[in-house]
């Protein structure tokens, strides 16, 4: 009996031997694992404090079990590792996607600025081509309500270019007329400005925008126009 109880004690003694040297393998190995990362060794619990002395019985475990342990923590860190990476990655892909984002809608609120300041230049030129084309006709003009008509319809930063070809050729006059030449820009012949109205002879409104039409389509401006005059002297 004495034998059968002895034989029971060192059963349990290494079943516990067994626990323990288990519990501290796996402790003793994450902590490697835990500085070899960069990060603080792991405190060991009172449990593993109280048993420390029986360390020793991992040699009473089979080889094979021991490193059944030993790849059982590895594994746990190698998952948490794999887990705090994956973690990171997600963070990292949701803050790039919230800055396309962010970028994508600047860039369409910038498109849509753009698209209603385009509206309203359309509306304005709109506009201006009412007032021009609205103008009154009247019997006759003097040279002062001609040039105000070229105002309107001429662009601005053309009108001089505009109005120094108007001086040369016709001095004003919506009614000059030099062989089949007539007209304010003396279209030659005259029948071409009946393109825009039918009305070329006697409206100098018509007059103006045949000859706008024309040094752009020819020269690409008034300018242009104006620059091919001075070393030709006609256009």
């Amino acid at each position: 009996m004495r034998t059968l109880l002895e034989g029971t004690r060192v059963s349990r003694s290494s079943v516990r031997g067994f626990a323990v040297a288990s519990a501290t393998a796996v402790t003793t190995v994450g902590a490697v694992v835990g500085i070899a990362a960069g990060g603080p060794a792991a405190a060991p619990n009172d449990n593993v404090e109280a048993t420390a002395a029986d360390s020793t019985l991992l040699a009473d475990i089979p080889v094979g079990q021991q490193a059944q342990v030993q790849t059982a923590s590895l594994t746990q860190q190698a998952d948490a590792q794999s887990a705090q990476a994956s973690a990171a990655a997600k963070k990292s892909a949701e803050e790039a996607a919230r800055r396309q984002a962010a970028r994508d809608a600047k860039s369409k609120k910038g498109a849509a600025e753009k698209a209603a300041k385009d509206r309203d230049l359309e509306k304005q030129s709109a506009s201006r081509s009412t007032d021009r084309s609205t103008l009154q006709t009247q019997s006759s003009y003097t040279v002062a309500e001609v040039k105000a008509i070229a105002r309107q319809i001429v662009p601005a930063g053309q009108f001089q270019c505009f109005s120094n070809i108007v001086e040369n050729e016709s001095s004003w006059n919506y009614r000059a007329t030099n062989g089949s030449a007539y007209g304010l820009v003396q279209a030659l012949p005259g029948t071409k400005m009946s393109s825009v109205a039918p009305d070329w002879q006697t409206n100098p409104a018509t007059q103006i925008k045949w000859g706008l039409n024309y040094m752009n389509q020819r020269y690409g401006s008034p300018c242009g126009a104006w620059s091919f005059w001075l070393s030709h002297n006609s256009y």
